[in-house]
């Protein structure tokens, strides 16, 4: 039996209404914000695999329409802020484009140096206070299956992975979790200056972290531009201690909607 007009009046309408939702939606992520999947653990303990945020582009401002968004310089961004040391940002790499997530330790001009495990910004340290112990099950994580590192050796599969923790305050007063695993070369750095236009950051996982510390050309991550900012990170949404964010049974119950600190 054929549809009435009325039945092909409404069928129309929901095609619309879908349309149109998906519309919104493209337009919603493109201007304000932008999912973001935390696919390795160098933001432990902040930030674990798994964990599914939005990523708010308005925080830094967006470009005006004459202006692409991506090429902008401060002046020209509208309705948002500077970046601040301590935000959790999403940037795109400068060198292989992808989209990386760190904390923002450098601003344009600053001098960052560490020395003994401990940041100087501007020759002023970021006291680091102990606070208790990490621990995570030593076992595959994530869709990459990665296995986390642990400061004590000899951890079977299943068996307990510990890590120190302490909580690091920068000089603006923003304080953060970080953990620390073992010395590395790069608990003890040159001093680098921040050009104009760049950013300086790193992981809160210190030793499991490949960030400004460590130079482009040996496939680091460098001085950001301003232009790669992608937005700031503010609010976990869920988070999945699975292969896949479809397995909501390995849904972590204490991680909906956590602010990111």
């Amino acid at each position: 039996m054929a549809a009435t007009a009325k039945e092909q009046d409404g069928i129309v309408e929901t095609i619309k209404t879908v349309v149109y939702a998906l519309l919104i939606a493209g337009v919603f992520r493109t201007l304000f914000f932008q999912p973001f999947w935390i696919p390795s653990s160098s933001m432990k303990d902040t930030l674990l695999i798994g964990d599914f945020l939005f990523v708010n582009k308005m925080a830094y401002g967006y470009a005006a329409v004459s202006c692409p968004f991506s090429v902008c310089p401060i002046s020209e961004r509208i309705f948002g802020s500077e970046p601040d040391r301590g935000d959790v940002v999403v940037f795109r790499h400068p060198v292989n484009g992808e989209d990386f997530i760190k904390r923002l330790m450098g601003l344009p001009g600053d001098r960052v140096q560490i020395k003994d495990g401990l940041v100087y910004i501007n020759d002023i340290v970021a006291p680091q206070v102990p606070a208790g112990t990490f621990t995570e099950v030593f076992e595959k994580q994530g869709p990459l299956g990665g296995l986390p590192q642990c400061s004590q050796g000899g951890v079977g599969m299943g068996g307990d992975c510990n890590k120190e923790r302490f909580i690091e305050t920068l000089p603006n007063g923003v304080s953060h979790s970080i953990l620390n695993i073992r010395t590395t070369g790069l608990d003890n750095t040159p001093i680098y200056t921040v050009p104009q236009g760049h950013y300086f950051f790193m992981g809160d996982n210190r030793d499991n972290s490949t960030d400004s510390r460590v130079a482009q050309s040996a496939f680091g991550v460098g001085f950001v531009p301003y232009k790669n900012l992608i937005g700031r990170a503010d609010r976990i949404m869920f988070s999945s201690a699975g292969r896949s964010m479809l397995y909501f049974w390995t849904w972590r119950a204490d991680r909906f909607f956590k602010a990111v600190n």
